[in-house]
C-alpha cells in the first residue's frame, strides 16, 4: 500500500499550522510551525498567492486528509459512504474518520501519533472486543472494547505515549482505563466532540461540485 514517506513538518507548514503529525515534538520549541511558520520551498517567505474559493476547499481537504494519513482514494471512499448516510454530510464524514481504529488508538493515547497508531495496529499490538484487529481503517462501534494485547503492554513506545497524552486530554466519548491499557468507545464522537481546524462545510463543497 502506498504511504508518505517525506518529511511531515513540510505538510504542517504548508497548511501554516500545526497537524500534529510528529507526537511530542508538535509540543515542543523543536516544532517546525515555531521556527519556520512560512510555507517550505525556496520561495516560500515570498509567496503571495490570490486564494481563490476552489483554493480554500482544496485547502481544507488537504489538511483533513493530512490530518487522518489519508490519500485521496481512501479519502474519496469514505466521502461517499459519508453521502449515503443519514444527516450532514461533513459531519458524517468526520465521525467516520474519528471511528478508524487508528485513530481511536492515538484519541485513547496509546501512541503519539496517528502514524505510530497505524503501526501498532498494523503490527497486531490491539484486540478490540477480546479478538485481535490488524487492520488500522477498522471503524468502531459503540460500545466496543480496545485495549493492548498481553505482551504489548511493556512495549516502551506504549508506556511513554500514555504519559505523554495528558497534554492532549481525552475525548469525551472515550473512557480509559490506563492501569488495564484499554478503553471503551461509550458513544459515536458528535461534532462538538471532533476538535480539529477544519471547516468540513468547504471540504462537501468541494466533492459536490
Amino acid at each position: 500500500m502506498a504511504r508518505y514517506t517525506g518529511s511531515v513538518c513540510k505538510l504542517c507548514r504548508r497548511e501554516g499550522l500545526k497537524l500534529f503529525l510528529k507526537g511530542d515534538r508538535c509540543f515542543s520549541p523543536k516544532c517546525a510551525i515555531e521556527k519556520r511558520s512560512y510555507p517550505p520551498g525556496v520561495h516560500g517567505q515570498r509567496r503571495r498567492v490570490k486564494v481563490t474559493d476552489y483554493g480554500l476547499q482544496l485547502r481544507e481537504k488537504q489538511k483533513m486528509k493530512r490530518i487522518y494519513g489519508l490519500f485521496e482514494r481512501q479519502f474519496r471512499k469514505y466521502f461517499r459512504m459519508a453521502e449515503r448516510q443519514k444527516g450532514i454530510t461533513g459531519e458524517g464524514l468526520l465521525r467516520l474518520l474519528e471511528r478508524r481504529l487508528d485513530n481511536v488508538v492515538y484519541r485513547l493515547g496509546f501512541s503519539s501519533s496517528r502514524a505510530e497508531a497505524r503501526q501498532l495496529v498494523n503490527h497486531g499490538h490491539f484486540l478490540v472486543n477480546g479478538r485481535r484487529v490488524d487492520i488500522p481503517s477498522y471503524l468502531v462501534r459503540s460500545g466496543d472494547q480496545v485495549q493492548v494485547s498481553g505482551k504489548s503492554r511493556e512495549l516502551l513506545a506504549i508506556k511513554a505515549a500514555l504519559e505523554g497524552a495528558k497534554k492532549r486530554g481525552l475525548p469525551s466519548w472515550l473512557e480509559l482505563d490506563s492501569q488495564a491499557m484499554q478503553g471503551v468507545v461509550r458513544a459515536l464522537p458528535a461534532r462538538e466532540d471532533i476538535v480539529i481546524p477544519v471547516q468540513e462545510r468547504l471540504v462537501v463543497g468541494l466533492y459536490s461540485k
